[in-house]
């Protein structure tokens, strides 16, 4: 997350860049938890079906996870599938690439074993060649950092190699506090136009991202299983709060300037019942699954 002592333009500079807080290995370590606890579980019973689908007996499958960060994803989904497994961890950071491989669970549900390799660079250009033998793509609050354009480049993509997309935590723009201020809308409302706002010459998807991504994929004849996967942060995740709501009302500021002379009065209003234990956020992602035409 951004620096405590920048201000709004030094957050807007540094989202959705290389090395952005976003991508930052203290943040993915504070968010992990959450994640952990929002991500839909009835989807993953659905993978099961179709990965036992396509096993071949003694072979593994493939599965990529694009941009891995430090390979929460796979921490998570590994052990809760059968049989042997290869991913393969995408990212443009080494480190972050080194991290995810280093701690990747090297047994699958059933003890079968769990390998992983790493490949660097820009998934966005991922063609179907490049998913040649993958059984199934992941990403975690990946696809409201893309641009339409690229949403539906990888549903093509997905489509065309006959590959399934788990494509977890994606924002849909719903936040609710609690104890509720005067402010908490003027500011969700430029947050989701910041999440939607050009950067470096791309126009970003943000809250619009899950529902973009059902529809590239249900266009190519895939069976989309949608379901939502909120935080919900209290007095357990009280440090996690601080730091989400740190980075909201900046990106809020850098997207309306004008907020700005708001924002510290209305922080310190937030932190106090967070730092209390009382305060209650529900931040509101959704989980997609898409299965190829012709999947079971």
């Amino acid at each position: 997350m951004p620096d405590r002592r920048a201000g709004p333009a030094a957050w807007n500079a540094r989202l959705s860049s290389p090395g952005s807080p976003v991508c930052a290995p203290g943040w993915l370590a504070l968010r992990e938890n959450a994640d952990a606890a929002a991500r839909a579980p009835a989807l993953v019973d659905l993978v099961r079906v179709r990965l036992a689908a396509d096993a071949r007996p003694g072979g593994a499958v493939v599965i990529r996870d694009l941009g891995c960060g430090t390979g929460s994803m796979g921490r998570w989904l590994a052990g809760r599938l059968p049989g042997p497994q290869v991913w393969i961890l995408h990212d443009r950071d080494p480190g972050l690439l080194g991290s995810a491989a280093a701690r990747m669970p090297g047994r699958a549900a059933d003890g079968a074993p769990v390998t992983a390799r790493t490949q660097d660079g820009d998934l966005t250009g991922l063609r179907a060649a490049d998913l040649a033998g993958t059984a199934l793509v992941t990403a975690s609050a990946l696809l409201d950092l893309l641009t339409a354009e690229e949403v539906d480049g990888l549903a093509a993509a997905c489509a065309e190699a006959g590959a399934a997309a788990l494509l977890a935590l994606s924002v849909t723009g719903c936040v609710e506090l609690a104890p509720s201020d005067p402010l908490d809308a003027t500011f969700a409302a430029a947050f989701d136009a910041h999440q939607r706002r050009y950067a470096h010459g791309r126009r970003l998807l943000g809250p619009d991202a899950g529902a973009a991504a059902a529809d590239a994929f249900a266009r190519r004849g895939a069976t989309v299983e949608s379901r939502p996967s909120p935080w919900r942060l209290g007095a357990d995740q009280a440090g996690l709060a601080e730091e989400w709501l740190r980075g909201w009302i900046g990106a809020a500021c850098a997207q309306q300037p004008g907020l700005e002379r708001y924002a510290d009065a209305y922080l310190r209003r937030r932190l106090r019942p967070c730092a209390a234990g009382q305060l209650r956020i529900v931040v509101g992602h959704v989980d997609v699954l898409a299965l190829p035409a012709g999947a079971s």
